[in-house]
């Protein structure tokens, strides 16, 4: 495991910490009722898995302690931050700033869009997961949506080659 690995685990440990604790203080509404499995509600359930998270990123298998496989347990912890709203996600932001840790607050869409192509599996993926909601909520239009599905299509193109 590098010194650059130990780092970025222990970051990403922290940011892990925030959201289970911002997950108790500030427990999105649609969380409360909901239930996963009989015996487990959706933030018992979300804080298992950011703990099992937690625990692979600090104590990785030695074939897992790289930056390559680190980047997919960021990705995963911060998928709902980046894209959720709501004042558990503020909360988040706010205490990942305070606490100075080295992750910011992106718009992903804004940028795909913007560029005109999706560049990686993590965008494509975000692309896929969001552009449902997205439209529901009115936070890409029409013409936005069509140009997604075209950058859908010309990066599975690309994959395929």
């Amino acid at each position: 495991m590098t010194e650059k690995y130990k780092i970025a685990s222990e970051n990403l440990a922290r940011a892990i910490d925030i959201s289970i604790d911002v997950i108790q203080k500030f427990p999105p509404e649609e969380w409360v009722e909901h239930y996963v499995t009989k015996d487990k509600n959706q933030i018992t359930h979300f804080i298992d898995l950011k703990r099992e998270c937690k625990e692979n990123a600090l104590k990785p298998e030695p074939r897992f302690a790289n930056m390559q496989s680190l980047k997919y347990a960021i990705e995963d912890v911060f998928t709902y931050f980046q894209e959720g709203h709501g004042k558990f996600v503020e909360e988040f932001w706010k205490e990942i700033k305070t606490q100075n840790l080295p992750y910011k607050r992106e718009n992903k869409m804004a940028k795909i869009l913007k560029r005109k192509k999706i560049n990686s599996i993590h965008e494509y993926d975000f692309v896929i997961d969001v552009i449902v909601p997205y439209q529901q909520e009115e936070l890409v239009n029409k013409e936005e949506v069509a140009l997604l599905n075209d950058l859908i299509s010309e990066f599975e193109n690309r994959k395929k080659k």
